[in-house]
This record gives structure tokens, sequence and C-alpha cells, in this order.
């Protein structure tokens, strides 16, 4: 067999497997039982489904290790030796004839501060689970049905921790969005940051609707693709089974179509089958493949966990806001020393309301520990906003620490030529997907002249390409001194920025104000500075976007340089624009999260502020206000107004799970008043668990933490719950409604035993269900009284129910 990485670049049409839930459950794996467990029962039935995979051409075969992970398997299993075990299987199967591919699933469990795991301990669990699959022969790591883009990229760490195997990486989109609100764009700018050699989609979607992902991040997409689609969704048929009804033919009909998008490899996701993947080469035939041309000429991006800001030399100027920087602020220094983000996290508001696309976050605070104050910040940020970060900080270690808990591509500002730290800084940056600012200065001595300034930073470029750095992770400070001490340096400044955009092909990026210190007039000279830059080459820049000037500036020269189409922008902010020494142009879209003229509690909620809620609440009681009213009148209605974020796609999982937390860290505040006044009593009980033979649970989490918001009284058992179990609790609780979660088809069919026995007891409970593969023809098929596909149709199912 040859390399993988070899095949990536020829001009043939390659063919992953397909499915495997439902052939194994075929040939005799019980419901609910691990597969990966079980395959160490069975191993010649796995044996035998690879085996019929490679009979029907596949390329790819994929290990019986999805959900080998240690959250996963529980705590008696050995992951090492059930992964090595199961890949030595693919891999005597495969022998010379076809690559295998080590499945690694996602863990159930989110990332802080959305979830329990730190990064790096979900990067050892990976870890863990890839040297077994490297160790029992794998060609390559596989990262699928990732819905969260943070652990998608503690997979891609981990691997190239443990090995030097390519890794290619798989997300599950629902519409636009992942559940965590990554968009397939996104998704492809911080794998390709990653280095990732593969890139592809599967499940939660039939080939047709997985046309528009392929699409969506066509623009960008430099590296090869895949596709791996469901053979249509799951329904159950006149025996209680579930069945995926799209045949090998029409799946093949429609997924032949991948090829027209760029597709260099095809396979099946749930429901499919051998005669799927036999149907697919078929349609294919010799089809060569086409290497898509992107459209998009972005020199770098920058990502959030949901949002790219692409920089270039045909890109819009990215303003970095320079506000979260103690020097000169008393009261961000004095919190910064006590540990306290508030009014950093007030900075960074005001940044992006005002139209920053990226905040610089710096905590250099005299008496301030930066590597454990530098990672909360950014925690806190990452969770409260979408805006992608610039990581500011002269300590190698504290700009480590940042990385290890950011959930996209961060800017790193920056690796200097000082001895060593181009060597300590690169290769992280390079492991973790994140572009820097290189800035070239060595030792003490400012280079003034641009040649001074180009010769530091060739040499800066050579060390980088031994390292291994890509260059779309490079942009170069061009260092701006003061024209007040150094009147040639405005011209050097420049003279760099054409020279990288020209030679090297390198975006410039530039502290503005440095240019006119000890100057009048400051914002004068900094804007025709700025103006002058633009037309130069400058990408980026850091300054203070509160100032009208600046952004006039900013926005004439893009509509003058043709990187404003038609003017849009220009015309959007300025058509009532009057002119007359820098009066404030009108302000850019506001912020996902701005809550103008709200009651602070209520805009606290909407905004997921949870380290500031309380003292707001303690406010309203001082002021007179009860319990009750804050809850009816300001909590409620706050996260009412969430929700329609939610369902408007204006907010994702993470913003929902932030003012969810929110609410109830002022309820928790408010429940001891409200029982002393009788105000808790009559809410309506929800008995929720994941049914029997599931371990899944976060969706279930996320609905019950909802469901308290809005008043209801949650009984919680967990996963794995049995029916009897659940209607027992139901019946001692007096419960109005029962949820149930399930993700897999394997175990959904076991929600009809809790509606049966509902309806055996003669209990007037209500039964909703819901979980990915949940249907409404599932629901009507069981006896449900309503199905939900998230957290927020759940609270109004629930409402409506009860109403």
């Amino acid at each position: 067999m040859p390399d993988f990485r070899s095949i990536l670049r020829d001009d043939r049409i390659y063919f992953f497997d397909g499915g495997y839930g439902t052939l194994l459950q075929g040939r005799g794996l019980p419901p609910g039982l691990s597969p990966e467990l079980w395959g160490l029962k069975a191993p010649e039935v796995i044996r035998g489904v690879h085996q019929e995979y490679l009979e029907a051409g596949a390329d790819i075969l994929t290990t019986n290790t999805f959900g080998g992970s240690r959250p996963k398997l529980g705590l008696d299993a050995d992951p090492y030796e059930l992964n090595r075990a199961m890949t030595r299987i693919a891999r005597q199967v495969a022998g010379d004839r076809a690559f295998v591919a080590a499945s690694i699933g996602p863990t159930g469990h989110f990332v802080e501060p959305l979830g329990d795991l730190t990064f790096r301990e979900l990067v050892e669990i990976f870890k863990e689970q890839i040297r077994g699959c490297v160790d029992g022969g794998a060609d390559l790591i596989l990262g699928e049905t990732h819905f969260d883009l943070a652990e998608a990229r503690a997979v891609v760490v981990a691997a190239r921790l443990v090995c030097s195997l390519p890794v290619a990486m798989s997300m599950t989109f629902e519409g636009p969005a992942s559940l965590t609100g990554t968009t397939p764009l996104t998704f492809v700018d911080t794998m390709q940051n990653m280095g990732v050699e593969l890139i592809g989609t599967n499940c939660s979607a039939g080939p047709e609707q997985m046309r528009d992902t392929l699409a969506a991040w066509a623009p960008r997409l430099t590296v090869p693709c895949f596709a791996e689609a469901n053979a249509g969704l799951p329904e159950l048929d006149a025996e209680g089974n579930t069945a995926f009804r799209l045949g090998p033919e029409p799946f093949a009909e429609q997924a032949v179509r991948f090829v027209d998008l760029g597709a260099k490899f095809i396979g099946g996701c749930c429901g499919t089958t051998p005669e799927h993947i036999r149907a697919v080469r078929g349609k294919v035939g010799d089809t060569p493949w086409r290497r898509p041309a992107p459209t998009d000429d972005a020199q770098m991006v920058l990502t959030s966990r949901s949002v790219s800001v692409p920089v270039g030399f045909s890109h819009p100027g990215v303003i970095i806001g320079e506000r979260i920087n103690p020097t000169g602020k008393p009261l961000l220094t004095s919190e910064l020393q006590d540990g306290v983000f508030a009014e950093a996290l007030r900075f960074a508001a005001e940044q992006i309301d005002l139209g920053a696309p990226v905040l610089d976050v710096n905590v250099g605070a005299p008496m301030a520990d930066e590597k454990i104050l530098l990672p909360g910040l950014i925690k806190a940020l990452s969770g409260r906003f979408t805006t992608p970060l610039s990581i500011d900080s002269n300590d190698s270690g504290a700009v480590e620490a940042g990385l290890w808990v950011y959930p996209g591509s961060p800017l790193v500002n920056s690796i200097s030529g000082e001895p060593g730290k181009m060597e300590a800084l690169g290769p992280l940056c390079k492991l973790f997907g994140a572009p820097f600012i290189l800035l070239p200065i060595v030792g003490r001595k400012l280079p003034v002249t641009a040649t001074e300034r180009l010769a530091v930073i060739e040499d800066l470029l050579v060390e980088a390409e031994g390292l291994g750095i890509p260059r779309r992770l490079i942009m170069v400070d061009a260092l701006a001194l003061t024209v007040s001490s150094k009147p040639e340096a405005a011209r050097h400044s420049m003279e760099v920025m054409r020279r990288c955009r020209d030679d090297w092909g390198l975006p410039t990026t530039i502290g503005l104000s440095n240019i006119s210190f000890g100057l009048p007039a400051r914002e004068l000279l900094n804007s025709t500075f700025l103006a002058l830059s633009m037309a130069s080459g400058l990408c980026s820049f850091i300054a203070n976007p509160n100032s009208a000037r600046i952004q006039e500036t900013l926005h004439a020269a893009e509509a003058l340089l043709n990187r404003d189409p038609q003017a849009a922008r220009y015309i959007g902010r300025f058509s009532d624009w009057t002119g007359g020494g820098g009066s404030q142009a009108a302000p850019t879209a506001r912020a996902a999260t701005d809550t103008p003229d709200l009651p602070p509690v209520q805009a606290a909620v909407i905004k997921g502020d949870k380290g500031g809620v309380v003292p707001l609440v303690e406010a309203e009681l001082d002021r007179g206000m009860t319990a009750m009213s804050i809850v009816n009148d300001l909590l409620i209605p706050g996260i009412l107004v969430v929700g329609e974020k939610y369902e408007r796609k204006e907010y994702f999982l993470p913003q929902l799970l932030q003012s969810a937390e929110t609410m109830q860290v002022a309820f928790a505040r408010l429940k001891p008043l409200l029982e002393a006044d009788g105000g808790s009593a009559d809410r309506p009980v929800v008995v929720m668990a994941t049914v029997e033979g599931d371990i899944h649970d976060i969706g279930k989490n996320i609905v019950c933490l909802m469901l308290k918001n809005y008043g209801f009284d949650v009984v919680d058992l967990g996963k794995d719950v049995a029916a009897e179990r659940i209607v027992d609790a139901a019946q001692e609780r007096g419960a109005a409604i029962i949820g149930l979660s399930a993700l897999m088809t394997t175990t959904m069919v076991r929600m009809e035993d809790t509606v049966r026995l509902v309806r055996e007891r003669g209990l007037k409970t209500k039964v909703i269900i819901g979980g990915a593969v949940v249907t409404e023809k599932f629901c009507t098929a069981i006896g449900a009284d309503g199905w939900s596909t998230d957290a927020v149709r759940a609270v109004k199912l629930a409402q409506s129910l009860v109403a």
C-alpha cells in the first residue's frame, strides 16, 4: 500500500466504508450495548463486516472504535487495549488492499466553560485512545461526527502529540451550523490552520441535504474533502425496528453529485451498507477528481468557536481592539490583581459593539500572575462572546496556557527575534493552529530602517520554515515608531508593508497610535497614516475602535481601494454623516448580546453575565422589588429573549447555556426568599431520563437546565434508565411530564417501553421525546405526546402540555 498522504495528491476518487451500527445490530449486537465492547466478544462479526465493505469496493475501512474513549467505555474497560484490538482486526482484513482509518468519536462531554472537562483532560483521553489505534496498525486518524469545535481540536492536538499519521476530521452540521454554533466555513478555517489533511462531514443528513455543507466551505477549502451521508433519516418499520429508507441505488444517485462539489472521498454513515458503497462506486466509476479552486484569497483566517475573520489584501482592514490592556487603566489593573474580569468584559462588549472584529487580550498588570489570569479571562470572553481573540503577552508560559483553553484559532501577539522565542512559541502555534504576529525585533535595538526590519523578518521566516510552520499562520508587524523622534519612521513602515505583500505574500499589522506619540492632534496623524498604510498593503491594525476619525478613514479607504463592493458598508455607516472634525459615525450593527434600555437583571440573563447578575438582583431587592417580581418580570422575560435568539440562529448552544446558567445563579439567590413567601410551590414536575442502554446525556442535561429556568420542578434520573424506574418516579412525584432522550437508533426503540407502561398504569402523565435520531413519525408511531429537536422547543412543548 502507498502512504495515505500520497493518494491525497493524485486525481482519483476514493471510497470510505458505510455504517456499522445497523449491520452489527442485525448480527447480534444487543440494543444499548456498546458496539466496541461487544466487538471484543464477537471479533469475527466485526471482521466479517470489514470484509463485506472491502469486497464492496471500500478503499478505507474505519475501525470499530468510534465510542472507544474512556468516558464512553466506563472505568472498567481498558481503552488502549480495546482500540488496539479493534484496529488490528481492521488491519488484518485490509491487508494491502485498503487503508485503515482509526475512528475517534465524541466523548459525550463538553469542554469548559460549557462543560466539565478541561481541554487538557480531553486531549489526554484522546491520546489514550489514539495510541491503541496507532499500535494496532492504523494508517490515519479519523475524527467523526463531532459537533463541538473545541472537541474536534482536541482530537487533532492529541493525534499530533501521539503520532505522525495523517489526520482527517469530520463535523456534523444541523442546517447552517453544528450544535455549538460552528459554521462549515469556520470548521474548515480552523482545521486548515491546524494542518488537517482531509476535511469532511458525516451523519445528520441524507446526501441531498449534505450538498449545502460542501458548497458552504468551498470558498476557502484548500485540502481534499469527503462526505459520508446517512441513508436518509431513521424511521420505524412495521415490526418496531429502526429503518433507513434510502436504498443503495437512490443513495448512489444523490451521493455521486458530491463529485461536482469537489469531494475526493465518498462514504456512508447511518443506515448505509456494503451495497450502498458498491452502488456509489459504480456510479462514480473512473471519474477523475478535480481539485476545486478556492474563490477567497485570504492570507490568514482567525476563528472563534463560531466566527471566522479573514485577513488579507482583498479583505476589509481588521481592527484589533486594544482596550483590554491594563496600561493606564487603574480600575482594570485593580480588578485583574484581584482576579476579577468585570471591567475586561465591559471593554470587550464596548469594542464589539463598535465593530472590532478581533479583541486583543492583555493582562500584564503589576503583581498579577499572567499564567492564571490570561487563560481565565480567555475562557470568560470565549464563553460570553463569539469574537476571535488575540492573545497578547510577553510571557511564553502565559501564551501557552491561553492556547490550551481557546476553542478556535486565536492570534498570538507576538513572536519576536528574541533568542529562543520562535523555538518556544512557533511549534505551539503550529500545534494549536494559532496564527501569530511576527515582530521584527532582535535584542534591545529597534530596527529603524525598512532594510533592517526586512532582514530580521527574512531570518525569522527561515527559522519558522525549519520548524515546519506554514506561511498561512504568519502576519508581520511593520513596526510603527514615533515620527516625533524619527521623522522617516512612517515611510519605512510602509516600505515593510509593501515588501511583505509583494515579495512574500504576507499580511501585515501595526500598533497604530505609536506613530503619533508626543505630537498634537494624534487622531489626525493616526488616521492619515492608516490611509497611507492600507494603500501600501496593511491588512490589520491595533487601535481603539471608539475613534470616530479612525472609523471614518477605515471605511472610506475600503471604498476607495475597491474592498467594499458598491461601497455598501460605507453607505450603510455614513449615510447620515455630517462631518465637522471627527464627528462620531453611525455605529456598526450591534452585537447579538446588545441589550439597549433593558432592566439590568434582564440584560444580564441575555448576555450570560453569571458573575454580575447577583449584585444586580441585590440592587433590585434593595429597591423594594419582591423575589417573585424579579423572577416573573426580569428573569423569565430575559430567558424568553434568549430562546427567541436561539431559534433565529442568533444564539447557539454556548450562548444558550451561558444565559441559562446565569438565570440559575440568580434564581439560587432568590430561592430562599421565594420559599419563605410560599412562591415556589405548585411547580409542575418533569421526570427526565435517557432511556435504557443509552449513555448519552448532553442533550437531556441541557433540557433539564432550561426547564428549571422556566419554572418546572425537574427530577433528573440520569442515563441508561429502565422504563419501570422512570414510570415509578413519575408516579411517586405526580409528574405532569416524562421527558425521554435517546441518541442512538438502537436505543430509541426503548422509548416505547415507557409510553406503554404509562398507559398500562392509567397515568395522565404526558410523555415527550427527543434526540438526534427522533422524528415526528417515530413519535406518532410509539404514541408519545410530543417530540422536540432542541431544548428551547422542548420547553415550549412542556409549557403547552401543562397549560
